[in-house]
């Protein structure tokens, strides 16, 4: 199968899930399967960067990536779409929410250590694609609560992809300025 197929499969899918509890990007009316195709750009292109990565399974994990997090999709009903390592990968990304909040990255980049590298990868993208303009309703406390998350992120996933990695140096250095720029 090509990769489009793959990609507009996954896609189709994902957007569906969120689209059916009408999930929408913060503070927006944009609906949330363009930050799923925003972290797959990201995959893509650090695909043509990076020597041995499995585009086709980053593809789909990065485009399912929170559909077990944020819609009613089991891992069940995922492994039967998409099979088993695809599955594995997706719960690798999803958080533990059963933990206390503040433990939950930690939980979260602990799994992910141990997982493949382009689910590694994923991740750095997701947080990437999330370093944007802040909602408006987000609070100073959270706009750094979040960057120092990205630091982290960073931190211990350095050694996963070295394009995504110094994607997120710079995110992480632009987004810097919505926690000390009053304005925003």
């Amino acid at each position: 199968m090509e990769i489009q197929d793959i990609y507009q499969i996954a896609i189709r899918y994902a957007a569906e899930k969120h689209a059916v509890l009408n999930q929408t990007l913060p503070d927006s009316i944009i609906p949330y399967a363009v930050h799923l195709s925003n972290v797959a750009m990201e995959i893509l292109v650090a695909a043509s960067h990076t020597k041995n990565f499995n585009t086709e399974f980053a593809i789909q994990v990065a485009l399912l990536h929170d559909v077990l997090e944020d819609t009613t999709v089991t891992a069940e009903e995922l492994s039967t779409e998409f099979g088993i390592e695809v599955t594995a990968g997706v719960e690798a990304l999803t958080k533990n929410t059963s933990l206390p909040k503040d433990e939950q990255i930690i939980d979260s980049l602990q799994r992910l250590k141990t997982s493949v590298s382009e689910v590694r990868a994923v991740k750095l993208a997701d947080r990437i694609t999330n370093l944007q303009k802040p909602p408006l309703s987000w609070t100073n406390e959270k706009k750094l609560n979040y960057l120092d998350e990205a630091e982290l992120i960073l931190k211990e996933l350095r050694g996963t992809n070295e394009y995504l990695e110094k994607r997120l140096e710079l995110k992480i250095e632009e987004y810097s300025r919505y926690v000390t720029d009053s304005k925003y």
